[in-house]
C-alpha cells in the first residue's frame, strides 16, 4: 500500500500528460487504464508475476507492453503504465485511476456529488436536481445516484467534505434541536 500523497503525485503528472498539449480525450484515457486495472484485478496470476521479485523487470515490462497494446491503448497510457510498473506501483493503478478522475473533474471545473434518495429518480429529476446544484456550486456537476431505503423522503447531498442534508429525517432533526435549544 502506497501513500495517497504519492498516489495524488503520479495522478497529477497523468493530468498534466493528458490535458496538456500533445494529450488526448481525458475519458479515453481513463476507460483504457480502467481497462487494464480489470485485468489486474480478474487475474491473481497476472499479480503475483508483476510483483514477484523473482520476475525480472525487463520480463515485467514486455508483459505491461503487450497487454497494453492488446487493450489497444493509447501509447501515452502504455506509457503510464510502463512507468508505475517500473516503480512497483502497479498495485496502486486503482488508486491512481481514482485520484486522477478526481483531479482531472477538478482542472476542467467539474465538482463530484454524491445524492442519496429514497427511491430511484427518473432522468428528469436528476437533471434538475445537477442543474440546481451546479448554480448552487458554480460548477458542473457529475452526479452519481444512490437509493438509500433508509431515508423518509428528500435528498442527501455530499459535496466534497460538505454534506448537504435536505432529507426528511434531516429536517425533523433540525427541527427538534431548534425546539430543544428554545
Amino acid at each position: 500500500m502506497i501513500s495517497q500523497a504519492i498516489v495524488n503525485r503520479y495522478a497529477s503528472a497523468l493530468v498534466d500528460v493528458v490535458t496538456g498539449p500533445k494529450g488526448m480525450e481525458p475519458a479515453q484515457a481513463s476507460q483504457q487504464l480502467r481497462a487494464f486495472d480489470g485485468l489486474l484485478a480478474s487475474s491473481a496470476d497476472l499479480r503475483n508475476v508483476l510483483a514477484s521479485p523473482a520476475v525480472a523487470p525487463a520480463r515485467k515490462r514486455a508483459v505491461v507492453r503487450d497487454l497494453a497494446d492488446r487493450l489497444g491503448a493509447a501509447r501515452m497510457v502504455r506509457n503510464f503504465l510502463l512507468v508505475l510498473n517500473d516503480h512497483r506501483r502497479l498495485a496502486a493503478l486503482a488508486q491512481v485511476i481514482n485520484s486522477f478522475e478526481i483531479q482531472l473533474d477538478e482542472r476542467l471545473g467539474f465538482v463530484r456529488a454524491e445524492l442519496r434518495t429514497a427511491r430511484d429518480l427518473d432522468e428528469r429529476q436528476k437533471a434538475a436536481l445537477e442543474a440546481g446544484l451546479s448554480r448552487f456550486t458554480g460548477k458542473k456537476v457529475r452526479a452519481r445516484f444512490v437509493v438509500q431505503a433508509d431515508l423518509i423522503g428528500g435528498v442527501v447531498a455530499h459535496i466534497g467534505s460538505t454534506l448537504y442534508d435536505g432529507s426528511i429525517r434531516g429536517q425533523l432533526n433540525s427541527l427538534a434541536r431548534r425546539m430543544a435549544a428554545e
